[in-house]
């Protein structure tokens, strides 16, 4: 069977844009989005999740024995188990109670972090990695976990975290000052994949604190990366990713709405609808987002995209033809995922690495893959219920 539960109220664009009806499995109640969220996320908490330690494993139980060195992927996860406790907080308190445990436990965990080298540093050294990004990435999630649970301590390690081992391997030269991949001669190079989480964890850490350092410094990110990674056409880096293209188009968001800058919104318009519309995004078939890959990394990209094209949808002032298609390119994709899933394999109903095929039981589930499947779909149960 397939765990179903009621939704909420819709608001009224979206009442002629609910789930189709399955294709097959046992339905014992209509299909909402929040019920196809709760059928997702609950896969990934009984399969992937850690419960003792609140980290998750790359494959169901750990069967793969590959879960070691996944640390940033810990970050996109747990996002969604954020999103599910936003959602069911004020209506499940014996699931959002649970959610809060896990959540202590992740941060208890330093997140799996494989690297422990800065440990004896305490909390924010325990989140020290030598990728930037893993760092970044893992920020965010912390700013995440403090905005839905009110606990500074979380976004008090994320700020020391970025003080400390972050903004401070940043370098400069004729091209401008953005952040390294690595902080060593070997890997120094400045990608999207890293300049764009610590552009909106810098504006995210100017929001929360004030600070105008911040906010510079996100600036100057904005700056590294219009300079150098991005294309006219809205296109962040080559090749295009998703999860480049959504943390890019969100950190311009934020810009706007600290600085008043039309421009940073207009640019974010862009590269979100790049991300949905590009021939390099999507499949040439159905128009969904394409398999970009089933390494740990690839596979969770999408989960990364999600929420922040979410964000822009419900942003009130991101312009109106440009939340249209994203918004219309959202419900295509969680179509084509309730239409590929295999309700007859509850609890093992696992998500394909590309939505618009069934997973088909060959080789291990997928962490990534999961996690993007149910961040679509707590992704849609937001949108359907406006929920900020």
């Amino acid at each position: 069977m397939i765990l179903l539960v009621a939704g909420c109220g819709k608001s009224p664009e979206w009442e002629s844009l609910q789930p189709d009806p399955p294709q097959g499995g046992e339905a014992s109640a209509p299909l909402t989005w929040d019920s196809l969220a709760d059928s997702c996320t609950f896969v990934l908490t009984e399969q992937f999740l850690n419960k003792a330690e609140g980290w998750f494993w790359s494959t169901p139980g750990d069967a793969g024995k590959a879960s070691a060195y996944i640390y940033w992927q810990q970050a996109h996860a747990e996002d969604v188990l954020i999103a599910a406790y936003k959602r069911v907080r004020e209506t499940d308190k014996t699931r959002a109670a649970q959610y809060e445990e896990w959540f202590k436990k992740w941060y208890a965990s330093r997140a799996h972090n494989y690297n422990t080298s800065r440990a004896s540093e305490g909390a924010a050294g325990g989140f020290f990695n030598a990728f930037t990004d893993d760092m970044a990435w893992i920020c965010l999630t912390l700013m995440h976990l403090e905005e839905a649970t009110g606990d500074r301590t979380y976004s008090d390690t994320a700020r020391e975290v970025y003080d400390k081992y972050i903004i401070p391997r940043a370098w400069k030269d004729s091209k401008g000052t953005g952040l390294p991949w690595q902080n060593n001669e070997a890997n120094r190079g400045r990608n999207a994949c890293t300049n764009a989480p610590g552009m909106l964890l810098a504006a995210l850490l100017h929001r929360k604190y004030g600070e105008q350092r911040y906010l510079d410094e996100a600036v100057m990110l904005y700056d590294f990366i219009a300079a150098n990674l991005l294309s006219s056409d809205g296109r962040v880096e080559e090749p295009p990713l998703t999860y480049t293209q959504g943390t890019f188009a969100e950190a311009c968001r934020q810009l706007y709405h600290i600085t008043g800058e039309t421009p940073y919104m207009n640019l974010a318009a862009k590269v979100m609808e790049y991300a949905f519309t590009s021939g390099r995004c999507t499949n040439a078939e159905t128009g969904g987002l394409r398999n970009e890959g089933t390494s740990m990394d690839q596979s969770i990209f999408k989960a990364v995209l999600i929420p922040y094209a979410v964000d822009f949808v419900l942003d009130e002032k991101a312009p109106a033809a440009a939340k249209r298609i994203v918004r219309e390119r959202l419900m295509l994709n969680a179509r084509l995922l309730n239409a590929s899933l295999d309700r007859f394999a509850w609890p093992a109903m696992f998500v394909n690495y590309y939505w618009g095929k069934t997973f088909d039981g060959s080789g291990y589930a997928s962490m990534g893959a999961q996690v993007s499947g149910a961040s679509l779909m707590e992704g849609m149960a937001r949108l359907g219920g406006k929920r900020q």
